[in-house]
């Protein structure tokens, strides 16, 4: 792609999250994910594959029918209250029509088919972006209103947290594992966003730390289908040894990054007397477990069939910057230790 094209999509995605961050009124948000929307539907469909073209229609489809159902809500709200404001939602009817619009975009569990399809046909920087950049909008948006009707957002979560475990776990193809992944992990957060939203953006924030290591691996490796990253041992001996720590950092294992956020949303749901949503969202975190343990096995335990097998090939050296997943890596594997320090942050 053009480099000029490219910088200006760009532009356009940090823009619309941007502007969408900052705005009050409900018109001026919308307007924002629209911008977002339409900024990272060239580079869904930059590579001209027809699954690529598949996934940026199914994309579009999805996100234009979310932003339709938002646009009817608030007009609805400011019909029912007079207010356009997107921290005075009174009326439940149009503060749920919201949320659930915001899942549809985020892809939450059961408005979740989109986002494993859509991955699978991306190649895994844009599913990068996908994955990560695009979750901050509507995470923005559902933070402010704040929604009054805890049961559905408890629904939500719990079937995000399900869904993304079962749904993972007769994958082959890395990007759809990831994809549901996301979705277990967006299912944490909306279970304790009515309780602590400093703990969803807390979570938010050590998920894509994990999520982005671990596509920098994948992309490193040139890796789509779990049977390829059997190969990367003679590829980056190092890096593989290492990538089982980041996957068991995403599925929540002591004593990595990934168990301070899960540690503290059961703490907080036992504190709110959920006890039983913690304990099935603590043994659906089980099932996400099996699936990263899966990746770590097929990547770690498992040999190509290689002539040479312990040797490492001859290669040119990769063209890829390394330290935006040295640091990434290091984040997603040593974090945990700052939890006391996190944990007297959230505390008001």
């Amino acid at each position: 792609m053009n480099p000029y094209i490219l910088a200006i999509l760009l532009f356009g995605l940090g823009l619309g999250t941007t502007i969408t961050f900052a705005s009050s009124h409900w018109l001026l948000a919308w307007m924002g994910l629209e911008m977002n929307t339409l900024a990272i539907i060239p580079l869904m469909a930059q590579h001209h594959h027809p699954r690529a073209v598949e996934a940026t229609t199914k994309y579009f489809l999805t996100q234009a029918t979310a932003a339709a159902m938002l646009l009817f809500a608030s007009v609805t709200n400011a019909w029912l209250s007079g207010q356009w404001d997107i921290q005075q939602m009174t009326h439940p009817l149009p503060t749920t029509i919201i949320t659930l619009a915001l899942a549809l975009k985020i892809g939450l569990a059961p408005v979740h088919a989109w986002l494993p399809e859509v991955l699978q046909g991306l190649d895994l920087t844009v599913g990068l972006i996908l994955s990560t950049w695009q979750k901050l909008a509507p995470f923005a948006l559902i933070l402010q209103i704040n929604p009054t009707n805890s049961t559905i957002l408890i629904i939500l979560g719990l079937t995000s947290t399900l869904i993304g475990g079962w749904g993972g776990l007769n994958q082959t193809q890395l990007r759809k594992i990831l994809a549901y992944s996301s979705i277990a992990h967006l299912g944490w957060m909306i279970l304790v966003l009515q309780f602590s939203p400093s703990l969803t953006l807390l979570t938010l924030l050590t998920y894509f730390v994990m999520t982005f290591s671990t596509f920098l691996v994948f992309k490193l490796n040139e890796a789509t289908t779990i049977n390829t990253l059997a190969t990367s041992w003679t590829k980056a001996p190092i890096l593989t040894s290492l990538t089982p720590l980041i996957l068991l950092s995403l599925g929540g294992l002591p004593p990595l990054t990934g168990f301070m956020p899960k540690w503290l949303i059961l703490q907080e749901l036992a504190k709110q007397d959920l006890a039983l949503t913690a304990t099935v969202a603590a043994l659906s975190a089980l099932l996400s477990l099996y699936f990263y343990l899966r990746l770590s096995y097929a990547m770690t335990l498992t040999m190509s069939p290689n002539n040479l097998s312990g040797t490492t090939p001859w290669r040119l050296s990769s063209s890829q910057s390394t330290l935006p997943l040295a640091i990434s890596t290091a984040m997603a594997i040593c974090l945990l230790p700052l939890a006391p320090a996190a944990t007297a942050l959230l505390t008001p």
